[in-house]
């Protein structure tokens, strides 16, 4: 589980991509200490062993997500 750094999001150039299998994805909006929190929770692929089990799970306050809007905004060129 992890909570995103914006210090950390640095843009790499890979020689090798593949695009991932569609898993299923819930969301959780939530405060903590004053502080409103967003958290996607990712499964597992149907076929797994526990595909009710969560995978990954990232947080994001306000900060980080209006650090991923300005990025994916410019990244894809959405108005």
């Amino acid at each position: 589980m992890a909570q995103m750094d914006i210090a950390s999001i640095k843009r790499i150039e890979k020689n090798r991509n593949t695009i991932h299998d569609k898993v299923f994805t819930t969301y959780t909006i939530f405060e903590k200490a004053g502080e409103k929190y967003f958290q996607l929770d990712t499964y597992g692929k149907i076929d797994r062993e526990n595909p009710e089990k969560i995978s990954q799970s990232i947080q994001f306050d306000r900060e980080t997500a209006q650090y991923l809007v300005n990025l994916l905004t410019r990244e894809f060129g959405l108005k």
